[in-house]
């Protein structure tokens, strides 16, 4: 018998910086023993201060990528970030369906930390009716959540709301992010509504600046316990505790003059 490693892919944007996008991901994927793979979406121009500018590859170079991946590799689960227009969503919601990996975690990446926007539009009704019914879970962070389902979130009551609304298009479960807001602990809520499931998972609010691509890396590390063979709960409070780790590992790390990334590899390193 040979060994069996678990192959995740990112569908997601280039951060030359590292913080963000598919590499981020990768370093999560690598983080958690599993092997990693990417299609790249778009060039964006960013480093730790923020997106200076988006450069998109033409519909059939993405289209190509699709192909060339699962051709060859069989792969356990996928999780998708930033989508930038309409038509890469549509297309990767027909790879998707063509393919068929046996779960699919959606990361509606829209606002980065700072800088031009990272989502058009026109994508987000797309994403509402093609992406998210063929979805494991969504991610969405507070501003994300309201955007995508045009209520304004003040508090927990309104995440839950929010996350109710966003199950009625078709997710197998929905995680709202609290990182936004103010106070000790950073709050997330779980929802998975055919098992009935209403979760709150806190932790401790770490102070720091180095918060670059955490959403990324959260659902990225969800997919990679997704394709161990965890189920949606247990794959989200591991995920939950890994990415806790790596924001509390760097928060004293200077590496850009902005918001620094996170550190992926904190339970092998002390650096």
């Amino acid at each position: 018998m040979k060994n069996q490693i678990t192959k995740i892919l990112s569908i997601a944007g280039f951060d030359g910086s590292c913080g963000a996008g598919t590499h981020a991901d990768i370093k999560t994927f690598s983080a958690l023993q599993c092997y990693g793979a990417s299609i790249l979406t778009s060039l964006t121009i960013q480093n730790t201060q923020g997106v200076s500018d988006v450069f998109l590859f033409p519909i059939q170079v993405v289209e190509e990528q699709f192909h060339s991946i699962f051709s060859d590799i069989d792969i356990d689960a996928v999780k998708t970030g930033m989508l930038y227009n309409k038509d890469i969503v549509m297309l990767t919601t027909n790879m998707l369906k063509k393919y068929k990996p046996k779960h699919i975690v959606i990361d509606p990446v829209i606002y980065p930390t700072s800088g031009k926007k990272l989502q058009q539009e026109d994508a987000i009704e797309v994403i509402k009716q093609s992406l998210l019914p063929i979805a494991t879970i969504v991610t969405p962070n507070i501003e994300e959540a309201e955007k995508l389902t045009g209520i304004s979130i003040k508090n927990k009551t309104d995440m839950i709301n929010a996350a109710e609304i966003l199950s009625t298009y078709g997710p197998e479960a929905v995680l709202v992010k609290g990182g936004h807001f103010k106070g000790e602990h950073s709050n997330d809520f779980l929802y998975i509504k055919d098992k009935q499931i209403e979760k709150w998972l806190s932790a401790k609010r770490i102070k720091t600046k180095n918060n670059h691509g955490t959403g990324c890396s959260l659902a990225s590390a969800i997919a990679a316990y997704l394709g161990k063979g965890h189920n949606i709960e247990n794959a989200v409070e591991h995920a939950k505790k890994f990415i806790t780790g790596a924001i509390d590992a760097a928060k004293d790390h200077e590496i850009g003059h902005g918001h620094g990334p996170v550190q992926h590899f904190w339970q092998y390193f002390n650096y």
